[in-house]
């Protein structure tokens, strides 16, 4: 009997400490004085085929929250098969009607054909920015495609950039800031799971960039050119699990 009872400590431990941070969605609340009265839900790294938040979950919190504007930051998913499981997320995403602006990220350009993802979201309505700028009221949205998958242009995403407005930045892999050198107001990116397993000098064993291995990796930092946030994400790459790394999405108040 005293095995069964170390066995299941071991199961719970376990639970707790590498699932339930999968499971456990926070909302983090970032607010950055634009002056702009306009909220932003930001949601990072899908990874829809590891992904234990519900689609239901994600409609709850746009109806609960009110966002202006939905921004996604890329990697929805790498495997075909995977877009059937999507297609539900993104049914529960526009059931509220608020505009969805998108990038892509490092892990749906290894699919074997992107267009096909692509095509899916539009299906949905969403807007799926790829170097390129849209006025969206009062600001400019600028997507700049992934820098990891050496898809980025920044100087085709600010072509066409109203300078006289605030610039607001979606993009997936916040590497990029090292190398973007035009100012902006606000940047939003992923990519970096907060870590996903919050280990000491992970950035330092694993190379995700430069950035990461400086010890930026997640939050809401300031350089030179404006501010930039780092999203821990909402779903998981490689293991299915966190390590006192919750899952979140992000209302950004500007």
């Amino acid at each position: 009997m005293i095995y069964l009872y170390i066995v299941i400590l071991i199961l719970f431990f376990l639970y707790i400490n590498f699932i339930l941070p999968t499971q456990w969605l926070k909302i983090e609340r970032i607010t950055y004085p634009l002056d702009l009265n306009l909220k932003i839900l930001q949601i990072s790294d899908l990874h829809v085929e590891r992904l234990r938040i519900s689609p239901t979950k994600l409609t709850t919190i746009i109806n609960n929250e009110k966002p202006n504007l939905i921004c996604i930051t890329g990697d929805f998913t790498k495997h075909r098969n995977s877009l059937f499981k999507l297609e539900k997320y993104l049914r529960a995403m526009t059931i509220g009607h608020v505009p969805i602006y998108c990038v892509l990220g490092n892990h749906d350009y290894q699919q074997k054909n992107v267009m096909d993802l692509i095509k899916l979201l539009r299906k949905y309505g969403l807007h799926v920015l790829r170097n390129e700028s849209v006025h969206v009221d009062q600001i400019e949205l600028i997507g700049i495609d992934d820098f990891d998958s050496g898809k980025s242009n920044i100087e085709k995403s600010f072509q066409n950039v109203d300078q006289a407005k605030p610039k607001v930045i979606i993009t997936h892999d916040p590497n990029i800031v090292l190398h973007l050198n035009k100012s902006y107001d606000y940047l939003m990116a992923g990519h970096l799971h907060g870590k996903q397993f919050n280990i000491p000098f992970l950035f330092k064993l694993k190379d995700a960039g430069k950035l990461p291995r400086m010890g930026i990796y997640k939050g809401l930092h300031t350089n030179q050119y404006g501010a930039y946030y780092i999203s821990k994400g909402i779903g998981q790459t490689g293991i299915n699990a966190r390590f006192l790394v919750r899952s979140e999405v992000t209302m950004h108040y500007l």
